[in-house]
């Protein structure tokens, strides 16, 4: 039996259409495609997710440490920094190095400029110095002449636990609370 043209292309358009309506198989081939999609839209909210924790209770922990400072009436010494370095840690829990600081400055009206009391870093970063408050001027606070804050800064990584497309992030907070029952917070080494 020969074909012509005509039958050929009617029979292959016979069995293109019964392809189409066949539905054997197509929740397999549906859950092959869709599968990776659906487990790495999952994977990528439970990372996001964990990084805006993280992200909190690194604010939540400098929080605490300016408002435990701001309490403070005693004299502050090296070893209450390193309490407050070692609560840090405890608080926020993190795989990853956290870092600390706390800087007492005032306001010179006259000067029109900030000063450094003095200042106190654990876990790698350097105390600030007078210089320094100058770059950080449009984070500090308007103050009135000869008051005092408590600049609390502390950091960690945030590592994610899987590979989403988010890299490593750097979470720095700056946190500046008043002294609370004295009209600054004394350093004695």
């Amino acid at each position: 039996m020969l074909l012509t043209a005509p039958r050929v292309l009617r029979r292959i358009r016979s069995r293109l259409a019964t392809f189409g309506r066949d539905q054997s198989g197509s929740i397999t081939v549906e859950f092959v495609l869709v599968m990776p999609i659906l487990f790495w839209s999952f994977m990528a909210g439970y990372v996001f997710f964990d990084g805006y924790r993280q992200s909190a209770i690194n604010l939540k922990a400098a929080y605490t440490i300016s408002d435990l400072l701001s309490r403070e009436t005693q004299a502050i010494t090296p070893d209450y920094i390193d309490s407050m370095y070692a609560l840090h840690k405890l608080l926020v829990r993190a795989d990853s190095a956290t870092t600390l600081r706390v800087t007492v400055v005032r306001w010179d009206e006259d000067d029109d400029k900030y000063y450094r009391d003095w200042s106190a870093a654990r876990g790698g970063p350097d105390p600030l110095t007078n210089n320094d408050l100058g770059d950080l001027k449009s984070k500090l606070p308007v103050m009135s002449n000869g008051e005092r804050v408590i600049l609390v800064e502390t950091s960690n990584t945030f590592v994610p636990i899987f590979a989403v497309g988010m890299e490593d992030k750097r979470l720095d907070n700056f946190v500046f609370t008043r002294p609370r029952f004295g009209p600054q917070l004394a350093w004695s080494s």
